[in-house]
């Protein structure tokens, strides 16, 4: 499948990660940040020229439009890939990338064009709050797993099962790569686009965006229980209160909020 690339002509730091969390919502997958522009990635099928017009709709900023076939996009994303470290918790490389010393958990990512290797602010912040929390012997729900980083990290920290859902079959394929590079055996990975009611979970993994969040939100309270914990992550600081609302009326409490850049981290429970 061929890829659209779009190069949008922005400095602004501030400018492109509210661009970044526009294209995400309308179904850019992944970004790469340049001194004075942005790159956007998105499959061809997807693309909706009247989308990106309303997204730019009083917005000063020039972009060009070139088509990347599948091979190429791929062979771009290795060669951009560098190691992240989140604290002295998790490191995250490929396997052509030497060992990162002196960190509690390490987790190979085969760089392909997965959302979630943790470059983006809201994966790295999702990693953060996961910290912070108690996976030993726990039920988890990825949904939207993307690359299966989190699912993975979830079951180096202990966790008993773990369920990672996502839509797309690139991601999947992915996933099952990271999964088998890991030595993971507790992550069952399912394609779809919604939640099925059945398991009971203790935690809930969310890296999305907004909108999906939102109205999948009946979907993850079916499948929690009192104290379940929810981490939430995939919009900006002016989604704030929108999200926060939309919890209340669900019973949910929020507990801390994280923010990297405009982009923010909700970690919530249950009542």
């Amino acid at each position: 499948m061929n890829y659209i690339q779009i190069e949008f002509i922005t400095a602004q730091e501030n400018e492109r990660e509210i661009l970044i969390a526009l294209l995400f919502n309308a179904g850019f997958e992944s970004f790469e940040e340049r001194e004075k522009s942005l790159l956007a990635f998105i499959k061809e099928d997807s693309f909706i020229k009247e989308d990106l017009e309303d997204i730019l709709i009083n917005k000063s900023i020039n972009y060009v439009i070139t088509i990347l076939p599948q091979q190429n996009w791929n062979e771009h994303w290795e060669r951009s890939f560098e190691p992240i470290l989140v604290n002295d918790f998790v490191s995250i490389r490929a396997n052509f990338h030497k060992t990162i010393q002196k960190v509690k958990h390490e987790i190979i990512i085969t760089p392909k064009m997965s959302f979630g290797t943790g470059h983006h602010a809201t994966t790295y912040m999702m990693i953060e709050q996961m910290g912070g929390l108690n996976f030993n012997n726990k039920t988890v729900l990825d949904f939207g797993t993307g690359t299966a980083v989190l699912s993975i990290l979830a079951e180096k920290m202990g966790a008993s099962s773990i369920h990672a859902i996502d839509c797309d079959s690139w991601s999947i394929e992915n996933s099952i790569e990271n999964k088998e590079a890991n030595h993971c055996k507790k992550i069952n990975l399912i394609k779809s686009e919604t939640i099925s009611a059945g398991p009971i979970y203790d935690i809930i993994l969310a890296n999305i965006n907004l909108n999906v969040i939102l109205n999948n939100l009946d979907a993850i309270k079916e499948v929690g229980k009192t104290g379940t914990i929810i981490l939430l992550s995939g919009f900006i600081k002016t989604d704030e209160l929108v999200m926060l609302e939309a919890l209340r009326q669900k019973e949910i409490t929020q507990l801390k909020t994280l923010q990297k850049g405009e982009w923010i981290s909700v970690c919530c429970i249950m009542s």
